[in-house]
């Protein structure tokens, strides 16, 4: 069993634990994700690694509430334990993989949207670690559903912006980027892209106009972590990839968005499997 031993509300239905487990936490690395199970009948929810403490043994999770399961996530509370958490699954971030002084060279740029401020987090602060102050645009909606600003700040270069212009950069994604590049003078040679799907594909866009180098994270397309199900099938340069397995981070360039956001969308207003698909938000 694996206890909460901390809790809080980031925001509307988007809650943050931190869950004892000493064996994922010492392996745990940026990029990863975790099958939790609430209870022995419950949904496998495939959730990001959002931090990682080895010293105390914990992993931190972040789920938005949007179902029947998510709902079961959400209200436990501390001292509550989930029946079953497992991982850490899936690959690192790429950037991992780059020797320290070549990484110390690059000019990053990390894009996040929604509850994908979370997910990016390990990556920026894994960097500042290894002596790389990333840049980091955090987009949402409106200023009352950002989350992780602060944590951030303490790690990379925020900007935000909000699609009602309540705090920073009034629009979108796509057009911060292009003011950081046109109007800043800001130089990137790598992305990373963690949000909603509709906004990594413009994000993607906008950077291949610019050349720059794109990752993106596909763990909303995950069902099951193992790639058995097939769920998180995606097409990316013409093949068929599993996130669960091979990813959840792709060339962003090479994604087919279009047929994600299909499959994606396929099951939204299906009320008798909707909640077998619930986890499509839980991942940030």
């Amino acid at each position: 069993m694996f206890e909460i031993v901390s809790r809080r509300e980031l925001a509307s239905n988007i809650v943050e634990m931190k869950v004892n487990a000493p064996r994922i936490a010492s392996s745990a690395l940026p990029g990863q994700f975790l099958i939790v199970r609430t209870d022995p009948f419950g949904e496998r929810i495939p959730l990001t690694i959002c931090d990682y403490d080895p010293k105390n043994g914990t992993v931190t999770i972040v789920t938005q509430t949007v179902g029947h399961s998510s709902h079961k996530i959400n209200d436990l509370q501390v001292g509550d334990k989930f029946d079953d958490v497992a991982g850490p699954l899936g690959r690192p971030s790429d950037l991992l993989d780059l020797p320290e002084e070549e990484l110390k060279k690059k000019k990053i740029l990390f894009v996040a949207g929604g509850v994908g401020t979370a997910p990016v987090y390990p990556q920026v602060k894994w960097l500042k670690e290894h002596g790389v102050t990333a840049d980091v645009i955090i987009g949402a909606k409106t200023k009352d559903i950002f989350t992780y600003v602060n944590e951030m700040k303490t790690v990379g270069n925020v900007y935000l912006c909000t699609d009602d212009g309540s705090e920073g950069f009034h629009g979108m994604v796509p057009a911060l980027i292009k003011d950081l590049i046109d109007n800043q003078g800001k130089t990137y040679d790598h992305c990373v892209i963690i949000g909603p799907m509709i906004m990594m594909k413009f994000a993607s866009l906008t950077t291949k106009e610019y050349g720059i180098p794109t990752m993106v994270s596909l763990n909303a397309l995950m069902v099951d972590g193992t790639g058995m199900c097939g769920a998180c099938r995606v097409t990316v340069d013409g093949q068929t990839r599993f996130t669960c397995v091979e990813g959840p981070e792709f060339d962003g360039h090479k994604v087919d968005f279009d047929e994600a956001m299909r499959r994606q969308n396929m099951y939204r207003n299906n009320p008798k499997i909707k909640s077998e698909t619930d986890n499509c938000k839980c991942n940030g």
